[in-house]
């Protein structure tokens, strides 16, 4: 089965007549789909935390809520909706976790100054990618891969290498929830800029963001 703009749309249209009688399952399968299909994501089966414990089981999970179910459970860039409802009919009710390191890196900044950079951002006209902010009050921006290994030259070289930054990296090997997946039992993720066709497959290099974003997490620490 193929995965297009105009099957993406119809799959919307078809969801919404069949809102009602549609089950959860089905909305996870279908956003699974989209990332993988349209946006050129990996995406993963993730834990979910129920009254502070962690569906995986795990007493002593180190992170209830928040990993990967089956890392080895990747469902892969370019998968169909038939792909992935093979794929995620193994873990029903999984969260909706997103490979980074392949198709994106992500700069990690806290929620409030993410908000205050997104503006000046935009109004400076700098392309920018998909945001995602966290229920944990973490704003996720996603650049070009290859940022996680970059970042210690970057700020280096931009003066800020010295500097308390409540900023990071998340590279190859690391996660994010995607929206509208809930995070560690808190909450779902959301988005502060949803991905589209010019920002989701080809998301900037980190250094057009990167002085900005720590300016404000720099003046967001002094605060």
């Amino acid at each position: 089965m193929g995965f297009t703009i105009g099957g993406i749309r119809e799959m919307r249209s078809g969801s919404r007549r069949r809102s009602r009688a549609a089950s959860g399952r089905d909305s996870d399968r279908t956003t699974v789909a989209e990332f993988t299909g349209l946006w050129g994501w990996d995406v993963v089966p993730g834990a979910r935390a129920v009254g502070g414990s962690c569906s995986c089981g795990r007493a002593d999970c180190p992170s209830p809520g928040a990993h990967p179910l089956d890392p080895d459970a990747l469902v892969p860039a370019g998968a169909t909706l038939d792909d992935v409802t093979r794929a995620w009919g193994r873990f029903p009710g999984a969260a909706v976790l997103l490979a980074v390191g392949r198709a994106f890196d992500v700069i990690e900044v806290p929620e409030a100054a993410g908000r205050r950079a997104l503006v000046r951002l935009e109004r400076m006209g700098v392309p920018l990618g998909p945001v995602i902010a966290t229920p944990q009050g973490r704003a996720h921006f996603f650049v070009a891969p290859g940022a996680a290994a970059e970042l210690p030259t970057l700020l280096y070289r931009m003066g800020w290498d010295d500097a308390a930054l409540d900023l990071h990296a998340l590279g190859p090997g690391d996660h994010v929830t995607a929206p509208p997946s809930d995070r560690g039992g808190e909450g779902p993720a959301t988005w502060l800029r949803p991905p589209s066709l010019d920002t989701a497959t080809q998301p900037p290099q980190a250094r057009l963001l990167l002085g900005t974003l720590a300016y404000v997490a720099h003046r967001s620490g002094c605060a």
